[in-house]
C-alpha cells in the first residue's frame, strides 16, 4: 500500500525485507478475529530472517494501520492517536518474539495498560510450530489500581485466531466505564524527567541542580516524580534531543514504572517533540509548558487567565503539525474555509483568530490599569514592587508587612496574578506594595512578552524589592536570573533594595558555614518580642510591634549577597528585620527629597491646596497672618514654595 511507512529500527534492512513488509499492509483480517495464518507466518519468516521483533497494529475493521521493527529485544510501540482513558483504544498489536518464547514480557504488559490496546499478541516458531500468547483486560483492576490483565497461552497460534475479539472488547469497555468514576484530572500524573549536562555558564548552577528544580514545579503541578535521565552531551539532538540510544533506555523505563509523561528541562523544537511522542509513546513536555500548566492552575483574575491563555496558543501554533490522521482529513470547503483546506489549517486559523481577540481584551484592560496608575500619580502615593526568583518568599514578606490574606505557599509559582496592598511606614509615609509572579531561570523571552501586563507594575514601580532565599545555596545565581528578566523588562536601573529573606531557616551547612548560630540567636530573641507582643507572625504585623534584628551578628553567606548591594536580611516568617527593612524603604523614599517650612499667608490660601498636591504635609498650625506647614517635597517642586520658606 502506497504512502504508509515501516516505522522504527530498518536503516540496514535489505530491499527485499523491505518490499516483503510494505507488502503486508495490502493484507486484512476479518472482522472480529484477532490475526490470520498468512500474517502470522509471514511476520514470522521476516524475524526469523532479520533476528528482530516486528509489529502489526490492526484496527477493528481488520486493517493494518502501522508495522514497526525493532532491535533483537525489543520494539516501538507508537501512541494510538484517539486512545481514550476510559475505553480500549480500538487496535490491536501483534508483534514476534525471535526466540520463540511468546510469553508477554513485562514490557509488553506495560504497553498493553498504557495504550489501552484492544489486545496484546506475541507470536513464533518453537519446535517447527507456530505459536502465540494473548494478553487483554478483564475490566477489573488490581490493589494498586492498575488494569488487571488476563494471559491465555502460550497455544497454537491457529487456536487464537478462533477467539472472537468483538464479544470480549465489548464486554471490557462495559466493565471499564463502570470502573471509571472519577475523572481524569484527578488522577496523579507519573513523570519522568530529563535533561542533557552540557557545559554550563555558571559553576553555581549544575544540571542535577536544574533538575531538582525542574522536579519542584512537576510536583507544583500535581505530578509524582518516578525518573530522572540524565546524559552528557555538547549540545542537543536535532531529532530527539537525547540520543537514540538513551530514548530507547527511557522507553524500557517509563513502560516499566507505568509513567504517563515525560519533562524535558530545556524548550523543545516542534519536531523533537513529535518524535519523542512517537518514539516513547507518552505526552511530551518541555519546562516552558509545565510552566505554563502551573500558570493555568493559578490564574484567578480575568487578566491572568487572559494572558496565560495567550501564552499557551502561541507556545502550541507551530507544535499543530501532524497530530495522527484526524488533523490531515479534508474539509469540505463550506463557508469561509477553502476548497480542500485542511483541518489543520482550520485549526491554526481559529488559534491565529483567537490570539487576536485575546490581545485586543488584554489592550482593554491595560488601558482600565493605566487609569489606576493615573489616579495613584495623582494622588503622589510611591509604590514599592516585590520581585524575585519563585518561592523567594515574597507574598509571605507582603502578609508579614500589610497584614494582607494573599495566598501563599511552599511551592513554585504559588503567585501568578499581582496584588497591591496599602502599608504605612514609621514616619507616617502611605506607600503601596505589589506583590507580583516570581522568576525562574530558562524563563523563554516569549513568556515574558505575554506576561507583560502582569509585569507592569514592576516597570511602573518607584522602588524595587528584590526578594532573595538566603538558604538557597544558589542564591547567587538565582540574584543574576532574576537581575537578567529585569534588564529585559527595562528596569534594572531602578531604585532597588535587596530583601534577603527565609533568615530563620539558616543554619550550618546551609547557605554558608558558620550562619547557624546567628540565625539561632535572631530567631530566640525575636521569638520572645514577638510573644510578648501576643500576636502571630504569619497574620502580619501593624506598626510599631514588626521586630527589628538589633545587634545579631549576620552569618556570613549574609554578608556575602550583600557585598556591594543595599538592603537587609530578614524573615518574613518570623517577622525578624521587618522594622529595618520598613525604616529602609522609608530611607529610599526619603531620597531627593526635602523638608521645609512654609509659612503661607491667608492671602494666598490658594498655595495651600497646591502643597497638598505636590508634596506630604507633615504638620499644619495657624496664627494671625496665615498657614504654617511643615511638608517633604521632591527638590524639584520644593522650589516653587521656597519664597515661602520660614528662615
Amino acid at each position: 500500500m502506497k504512502g504508509k511507512r515501516i516505522q522504527g529500527e530498518i536503516q540496514n534492512l535489505k530491499p527485499h525485507i523491505m518490499r516483503e513488509l510494505q507488502s503486508l499492509y495490502d493484507l486484512s483480517v476479518p472482522v472480529g478475529q484477532l490475526s490470520t495464518k498468512e500474517l502470522n507466518e509471514r511476520l514470522i519468516a521476516v524475524t526469523e530472517e532479520i533476528g528482530r521483533e516486528v509489529a502489526v497494529y490492526v484496527d477493528r475493521k481488520g486493517r493494518i494501520i502501522e508495522i514497526s521493527v525493532g532491535s533483537t529485544w525489543t520494539v516501538d510501540l507508537p501512541a494510538v492517536d484517539a486512545r481514550s482513558e476510559v475505553r480500549l483504544s480500538g487496535v490491536r498489536c501483534i508483534h514476534t518474539h525471535p526466540s520463540g518464547d511468546t510469553e508477554l514480557s513485562e514490557p509488553d504488559i506495560s504497553s498493553l495498560r498504557r495504550l489501552r490496546f484492544d489486545a496484546m499478541a506475541a507470536i513464533g516458531r518453537l519446535a517447527g510450530e507456530s505459536v502465540g500468547c494473548l494478553g487483554f483486560f478483564t475490566g477489573e483492576k488490581e490493589e494498586d489500581g492498575t488494569l488487571e490483565v488476563q494471559l491465555f497461552g502460550p497455544v497454537r497460534a491457529d487456536h487464537l485466531n478462533r477467539i472472537r475479539l468483538t464479544p470480549l472488547i465489548q464486554s471490557i469497555n462495559k466493565r471499564l466505564s463502570r470502573e471509571r468514576t472519577q475523572a481524569t484530572d484527578d488522577e496523579e500524573e507519573r513523570a519522568v524527567l530529563a535533561g542533557i549536562d552540557a557545559p554550563m555558564t555558571c559553576a553555581q548552577w549544575t544540571t542535577e541542580d536544574s533538575l531538582a528544580e525542574l522536579a519542584e514545579l512537576a510536583r507544583t503541578a500535581g505530578a509524582t516524580v518516578v525518573g530522572t535521565f540524565i546524559q552528557k552531551k555538547a549540545k542537543p539532538d536535532t531529532a530527539l534531543f537525547l540520543g537514540r540510544g538513551k530514548v530507547e533506555e527511557m522507553a524500557m523505563f517509563i513502560q516499566n514504572e507505568r509513567a504517563t509523561l515525560v519533562i524535558f528541562d530545556d524548550e523543545l523544537t516542534p519536531s523533537q517533540q513529535r518524535n519523542l511522542e512517537m518514539a516513547l509513546g507518552v505526552k511530551i513536555l518541555d519546562r516552558t509548558a509545565l510552566i505554563l500548566d502551573i500558570f493555568a492552575q493559578r490564574a484567578r483574575t480575568a487578566a491572568g487567565k487572559l494572558q496565560v491563555e495567550l501564552a499557551q496558543m502561541k507556545y502550541s501554533l507551530p507544535r499543530i503539525l501532524g497530530q495522527g490522521l484526524v488533523l490531515s482529513r479534508l474539509g469540505g470547503g463550506i463557508g469561509t474555509r477553502g476548497p480542500g483546506e485542511t483541518k489543520l489549517e482550520v485549526d491554526r486559523r481559529r488559534i491565529r483568530r483567537r490570539i487576536h481577540d485575546i490581545e485586543g481584551e488584554i489592550v482593554r484592560l491595560k488601558k482600565e490599569r493605566l487609569l489606576h496608575r493615573e489616579r495613584r500619580r495623582a494622588a503622589r502615593i510611591p509604590v514599592a514592587a516585590l520581585v524575585g526568583y519563585t518561592n523567594a518568599g515574597k507574598s509571605t514578606l507582603l502578609n508579614a508587612l500589610t497584614g494582607a490574606d494573599v495566598f501563599a505557599e511552599d511551592k513554585l509559582f504559588a503567585t501568578l496574578d499581582p496584588t497591591t496592598r496599602s502599608l504605612r511606614l514609621a514616619d507616617g509615609r502611605e506607600i503601596l506594595v505589589t506583590d507580583t509572579v516570581g522568576f525562574i531561570q530558562k524563563l523563554p523571552h516569549t513568556l515574558v512578552q505575554a506576561f507583560h501586563a502582569t509585569l507592569e507594575e514592576v516597570v511602573e514601580a518607584d522602588l524595587l524589592l528584590h526578594v532573595v532565599d538566603v538558604s538557597n545555596e544558589a542564591a547567587e545565581f538565582q540574584i543574576e536570573a532574576v537581575t537578567e528578566v529585569l534588564k529585559e523588562l527595562g528596569v534594572a536601573e531602578k531604585p532597588m533594595l535587596y530583601v534577603l529573606n527565609k533568615l530563620d531557616r539558616l543554619t550550618n551547612g546551609a547557605g554558608g558555614t558558620g550562619g547557624g548560630d546567628a540565625a539561632a540567636h535572631v530567631d530566640q530573641a525575636d521569638d520572645a518580642r514577638h510573644e510578648a507582643a501576643g500576636g502571630d507572625a504569619a497574620d502580619g504585623f501593624s506598626r510599631g510591634e514588626i521586630p527589628s534584628l538589633e545587634e545579631a551578628p549576620l552569618p556570613p553567606a549574609v554578608l556575602r549577597l550583600l557585598r556591594g548591594r543595599e538592603g537587609c536580611a530578614i524573615s518574613a516568617r518570623t517577622g525578624a528585620g521587618l522594622a529595618d527593612l520598613q525604616e529602609k524603604i522609608a530611607s529610599c523614599f526619603r531620597t531627593g527629597e526635602v523638608e521645609l517650612t512654609l509659612h503661607i499667608p491667608f492671602t494666598e490660601n490658594a498655595a495651600v491646596t497646591r502643597l497638598h498636591e505636590a508634596g506630604r504635609v507633615l504638620q499644619t498650625d495657624y496664627d494671625e497672618r496665615g498657614t504654617r506647614v511643615r511638608v517633604r517635597l521632591s527638590e524639584e517642586e520644593a522650589a516653587r514654595f521656597r519664597r515661602y520658606e520660614i528662615p
